[in-house]
């Protein structure tokens, strides 16, 4: 995630969905929606949530991220509510060694309705190695568009692109807040699609329960394993992330696994 730019934006495509973004309190409710998300589906779509569901709104949750034993970076994800819609920040910065080989200093910020999941708009600001650039895209469901205007901060050039946008979808930051509002009961198989300009569809498997050990504790848990099937990102890499097997389901690991490497996120702490 701090090394290499073009590897880290891919990585910002899958890890972030399937951890960084993944900061719901409530990763098992055993509702009752679990049809409309499942494989099988001939276009996966996004479920609203139940009205009773919680959002984890004021709290920041803190990572490590490891490669190849080194202490590569930190990220901190965190979900404020903003008048109607919720605001889901995530930022990255590079540290130790990487950082003078590769420094990277990212922040993300996408927003969403929360009744229906469907991601409104996405903000980034990436500082990588001596790429420097910020993006904005907003997604126009009416026109059934998705609009990204981007920058370049070190040549002030800028470009803007219009893509096709079928339906609701989330995005890339706030994937899998919207995957923990779902059961997720073990051996549960969900599809949905997710948002960076360009959608992808992404499919995400309930595998097991584990027992782990991270710097905030031991926790038992249970394993989600989430992949890219159709898109930009389809065979760019696998992500499996661990939640907490308790009332909170406090996402508490991510391994990403990609073509240069594995990446290791394991939760520090959380503040609120």
């Amino acid at each position: 995630m701090f090394l290499i730019a073009r590897h880290y934006r891919g990585l910002a495509g899958v890890a972030l969905v399937a951890f960084l973004c993944c900061q719901s309190t409530n990763v098992l409710y055993g509702q009752q929606n679990t049809a409309a998300s499942s494989i099988g589906q001939a276009h996966p779509q996004i479920v609203p949530p139940p009205p009773n569901y919680r959002f984890p709104d004021a709290q920041s949750y803190v990572y490590a991220a490891d490669w190849h034993m080194i202490t590569a970076g930190t990220g901190v994800v965190r979900m404020e509510a903003t008048g109607n819609e919720r605001t889901v920040t995530a930022t990255a910065e590079s540290q130790g060694a990487v950082n003078v080989i590769f420094p990277v200093h990212d922040r993300f910020e996408a927003m969403f309705e929360p009744h229906t999941f469907c991601s409104t708009s996405i903000f980034k600001h990436s500082e990588e190695g001596s790429h420097k650039r910020e993006t904005s895209i907003q997604f126009d469901y009416q026109r059934k568009k998705s609009v990204l205007d981007e920058k370049n901060l070190k040549t002030g050039e800028s470009k803007k692109v219009e893509n096709d946008l079928e339906g609701c979808a989330t995005d890339v930051i706030t994937g899998f807040y919207y995957l923990q509002s779902l059961p997720l009961q073990l051996g549960s198989v969900y599809e949905f699609p997710i948002t960076d300009g360009k959608t992808t569809i992404v499919r995400a498997t309930v595998e097991k329960r584990e027992e782990i050990k991270v710097p905030a504790g031991r926790f038992s848990t249970v394993l989600v394993s989430a992949e890219a099937t159709s898109g930009p990102l389809k065979s760019k890499g696998k992500v499996w992330a661990w939640y907490s097997d308790d009332a909170t389901h406090t996402p508490v690991q991510m391994r990403a696994k990609l073509g240069w490497g594995t990446l290791l996120f394991r939760l520090q702490r959380i503040e609120k």
